[in-house]
């Protein structure tokens, strides 16, 4: 006789042995992929899966923000355009007065051989959401290695430097803001052409870092890119200081700023395509001397190997 009892009373292993497996195994997983590198390729292929579950979870936020768009008063919407088109009206002499600086600086470029700026191009992103991540700062924009994003790619909206992309999926890509403490810019003062570095500190201030006590920096001041870095063209704008902080103790004073970007706001952004490689004249010089060392082919050497060739 039978004296088992039913599958319905059976116990697996011991909850304490089935934590420590899983705690063991996470650990184990982590430390690989920090070391190694390797869990890349798994995390894409799951991205393919869980971005369509992504997507409808945030559907009913942009369902509510669709709607509070849609309902916006036509009184409001006629008053913006009043607004704009005064301010379009009052900023005209001023357009057409840059547009032919822009053609006189071009002219006086070419007569002076000077090279010419390089032109930014990218295309147009869709902000996502912010990435679930509290001590980093990251969004996810709607384009990915399908669309040719490679990871280094700079990010800017209509305002200043948003970003960097540090990460790319099939669809998507994650985009590492100014703002992150892992993120550092070379920047320049407009005022004074100073060249420093901007650090994000994660809460959504830069530090404006390496520079001495007294240097010459004032609240108000603009920081642009420098374009140092190979990464950003110079002159995009970054951020603007608004405290200082001096002390005779230490050699450098604590400059905090504000970016000028919407980092912080969903809205669009521009994802800007990678700058050429540099060719420096060291290595142009080095590949002219290893084309000098090889020995000219003579012809009859050539006519020999197409013989043995035959």
């Amino acid at each position: 006789m039978d004296h088992q009892p039913p599958p319905f009373f059976k116990r697996g292993p011991a909850p304490l042995a089935l934590l420590s497996f899983y705690v063991t195994l996470s650990v184990a997983l982590l430390v690989v992929d920090a070391r190694l590198q390797t869990l890349e390729v798994l995390r894409q292929a799951l991205s393919l899966f869980t971005q369509p579950v992504q997507q409808f979870a945030h559907l009913p936020a942009q369902i509510l923000d669709n709607a509070a768009g849609y309902f916006v008063s036509l009184a409001r919407l006629q008053d913006e355009n009043v607004q704009l088109k005064r301010a379009r009206l009052d900023n005209v002499t001023t357009l057409l007065r840059t547009q032919q600086l822009e053609v006189e600086n071009e002219r006086l470029r070419k007569l002076l051989a000077v090279k010419e700026r390089q032109q930014a191009s990218g295309q147009l992103a869709q902000i996502l959401y912010a990435a679930r991540d509290p001590y980093s700062r990251r969004i996810v924009i709607d384009k990915g290695q399908q669309d040719k994003v490679v990871a280094g790619q700079p990010i800017i909206d209509d305002a200043g430097v948003v970003g960097q992309v540090t990460r790319v999926f099939p669809f998507v890509a994650e985009v590492t803001l100014i703002t992150d403490k892992e993120q550092a810019v070379p920047v320049q003062i407009v005022r004074t052409g100073l060249r420093s570095v901007v650090f994000g500190l994660g809460n959504g201030q830069l530090e404006l870092r390496f520079l001495p006590a007294n240097a010459d920096v004032q609240n108000g001041d603009l920081l642009v890119t420098s374009g140092l870095d190979g990464i950003f063209l110079p002159g995009f704008p970054v951020a603007k200081v608004v405290h200082i902080e001096r002390d005779t103790s230490y050699s450098f004073a604590r400059i905090f700023c504000m970016p000028l970007a919407g980092v912080e706001n969903f809205s669009e952004v521009m994802v800007l395509d990678p700058r050429p490689a540099v060719v420096l004249p060291e290595q142009l010089a080095s590949e002219a001397a290893g084309r000098e060392a090889k020995p000219p082919v003579r012809a009859g050497q050539v006519r020999k190997k197409r013989l043995r060739k035959d």
